[in-house]
């Protein structure tokens, strides 16, 4: 039944004080006897995805503020109801001014197992990276963007570990469907265009030194060749299509390209990377997963 004699308005001037504060029912720091399912530990609890600006550094020294998509996660154990998912936000709040790379992630996940009182902590900021991409023949240039995350773990030891995240689009023309276009044209002096599609590769590096992302995406630059482009005219389609010509590349090959380059720069501790050929034969996709190999390194 609804008692009739509540006030039902809210009142804007009402002041919280600190009396009233610790009157307030604390059902996360309740007893053990209000878990429920199994009384065990929770490897990551936390918030997904809030959002903040924050500023990423360049090699030119110039400072890129960036919307950015944050998660942040702490260990729960045993015996404990719940987390203050409020201090997750807050804790990060303390560090919205400072410049964030993969190495600054450490100072955040101490101050999360400190405020949080947890004996891990997982973070992870994911956002769009713009690089001016010229064309390939014509005066033109224009913004590429990449999909890049960090990421950063801290154990119960207060051993810390990150990782970058990078997602390359390139084109891959097959060289199968060129050589049976070729025949075509040769045998029965039939026209006939070999398949090429986007592709992604997704790249995940752990290094022995810090890269800005500029370097990570030149590497696949270099791996691949054939990035896909942003403003075209005609002399660069047409550029774009020798250059497919030049350097066709079955799924297999993408993957084994970026483990020569990737592991060929020593600032790369470890890797994994998962090429995707988004066919325009087929109705799936061709892929393929390669890692440096490391003992219980990347897979």
């Amino acid at each position: 039944m609804i008692t009739t004699s509540l006030k039902r308005f809210y009142d804007p001037t009402f002041v919280v004080n600190e009396q009233y504060k610790d009157s307030l029912p604390d059902l996360q720091n309740g007893p053990a006897s209000s878990i429920e399912g199994a009384d065990v530990p929770i490897q990551q609890v936390g918030i997904s995805n809030f959002k903040m600006p924050l500023k990423y550094p360049t090699p030119s020294g110039e400072l890129l503020t960036l919307e950015t998509s944050v998660d942040g996660y702490v260990g729960l154990d045993a015996g404990k109801k719940g987390i203050n998912m409020g201090r997750i936000m807050r804790t990060f709040y303390k560090f919205k001014d400072d410049v964030f790379h993969p190495d600054k992630l450490e100072e955040v996940l101490r101050a999360y197992k400190d405020d949080l009182e947890s004996h891990t902590a997982f973070l992870q900021l994911s956002y769009n990276y713009p690089m001016v991409m010229k064309s390939l023949r014509s005066e033109n240039e224009g913004y590429q963007y990449y999909r890049v995350a960090i990421e950063g773990k801290m154990d119960e030891y207060d051993r810390f570990t990150s990782f970058v995240h990078l997602d390359f689009e390139y084109s891959s023309a097959c060289p199968c469907s060129y050589e049976l276009a070729e025949h075509a044209r040769e045998t029965r002096d039939v026209a006939a265009i070999p398949h090429s599609q986007r592709s992604v590769a997704n790249v995940t590096v752990q290094m022995n030194q810090e890269m800005f992302v500029d370097e990570l995406v030149h590497l696949c630059r270099e791996a691949l060749k054939t990035e896909t482009q942003v403003i075209v005219k005609r002399e660069d389609e047409q550029a774009f299509a020798e250059m497919n010509g030049a350097y066709q590349k079955f799924v297999e090959d993408a993957a084994r390209l970026l483990y020569e380059v990737l592991d060929d720069e020593m600032r790369i501790k470890d890797f994994v990377v998962r090429c995707a050929h988004l066919e325009s034969l087929h109705s799936h996709d061709a892929v393929s997963r390669i890692c440096k190999g490391m003992p219980n390194g990347l897979r």
